[in-house]
């Protein structure tokens, strides 16, 4: 992706202004992001969806008696009828399961894969909403059908109303007002408070992004860690040969306290260990992800290859991360390996430069459902 290309996407702006100028810093507003945009996942497809096991789905509505929240998934007859006002159908991770998700993702890859998180979209019939909250994360909210009608504003008190199923700020203070219509676009960083309400049917798609607390990043970092501990060689055992006797024996001894400290320095002190760790945790796919092994075996050198839209990759200057496994990679084939993981895919021709080693790692990573051939030219 050329970074410094205006683009319509962004108002005139490239990915590279955008970043300095607004990215986790200000609201921008877009109008015909996408010029002439139809929703590529129409109503009956997103409400399919939503009827799955293993597609996460809930349905808000806002009654006299307040809000209420139900999680998926839903039959078509579970969902209120489209004449009723004020509810809210909200499907998640839709790229994972409709490669026009995947796409309509993949647009927004000037972030980093490793910030990219999932396209949610949102069913609102007139008066729909979730009501005013706000996220901890950076939100593209692109209108697909309809219109909705956007209050934002900075919010300095945020106290909740106690006793809601779902998050509502308790005193919400607009300072700006917008009516998205299909192909607009409103950018919000974190902690933006925003209520959107639609006039009449309509649905938003949600470009969402991971904001990893550091303590959550720790901890599956270091389980990774542990785990690669328990696969290494014999260690030393912990000697007390000086050790006296003792009173007070249930006292743990400083020394062992000692020796378990320079173990877990230890093993984050060896060499990538750590950004090992790292790269396998950002891709490990989500708990509702599940790859299907090929049907038919082609010959990708002849086709190219693409990755599975649900498949993560990344890399960093040694390794090469894809679903959660790391693998050592250097010279041509880490190009090559690095290309995949930016591209998302690889020609035939690109193919040609690979080594056996790595031709047979992709074919491996084919038969586990990870990688796709690509269509015939």
């Amino acid at each position: 992706m050329d970074v410094q290309k205006i683009t319509p996407l962004l108002g005139g702006m490239s990915p590279a202004r955008f970043m300095r100028s607004h990215w986790h810093k200000k609201p921008l507003l877009v109008r015909q992001a996408i010029p002439g945009f139809e929703a590529p996942i129409p109503r009956a497809a997103l409400f399919e969806l939503a009827s799955r096991d293993g597609v996460e789905s809930r349905l808000i509505q806002q009654r006299k008696s307040g809000w209420s929240l139900k999680h998926g998934p839903f039959q078509r007859r579970a969902l209120p009828p489209l004449g009723t006002r004020e509810w809210t159908l909200l499907v998640q991770g839709v790229d994972l399961h409709d490669a026009a998700g995947r796409a309509l993702l993949d647009e927004f890859r000037f972030v980093p894969e490793a910030r990219l998180d999932d396209l949610m979209i949102s069913y609102a019939t007139d008066g729909g909403g979730v009501g005013p909250h706000f996220d901890s994360y950076d939100v593209f909210l692109l209108q697909a059908h309809g219109k909705r009608r956007w209050r934002i504003g900075r919010q300095r008190d945020p106290s909740l109303v106690e006793g809601m199923p779902v998050k509502i700020l308790a005193n919400f203070e607009p300072e700006e007002e917008y009516v998205l219509e299909p192909g607009d676009m409103l950018y919000l960083p974190p902690r933006w408070a925003h209520d959107g309400i639609a006039e009449g049917e309509c649905m938003t798609y949600s470009i969402g992004f991971r904001s990893a607390q550091r303590d959550e990043l720790a901890r599956e970092t270091l389980l990774r860690i542990a785990d690669a501990l328990g696969e290494a060689d014999a260690s030393p055992i912990y000697r007390d040969p000086r050790q006296e006797a003792v009173e007070a024996p249930g006292r743990v001894p400083l020394a062992l306290q000692e020796f378990a400290r320079e173990g877990v320095l230890r093993a984050l002190a060896k060499s990538q260990v750590l950004e090992r760790a790292l790269g396998e945790a950002l891709t490990e796919p989500k708990g509702n992800v599940w790859f299907d092994p090929p049907s038919d075996e082609p010959d990708l050198r002849q086709l190219g290859v693409t990755l599975d839209r649900r498949s993560r990759m990344m890399y960093d200057e040694r390794h090469v991360y894809l679903n959660g496994e790391s693998y050592l990679a250097s010279g041509r084939d880490a190009t090559l390996m690095r290309r995949l993981a930016d591209q998302r895919q690889l020609s035939a021709r690109e193919l040609g430069k690979a080594s056996e080693e790595a031709l047979s790692l992709l074919e491996s990573w084919f038969d586990d459902g990870w990688l796709r051939a690509l269509p015939p030219a």
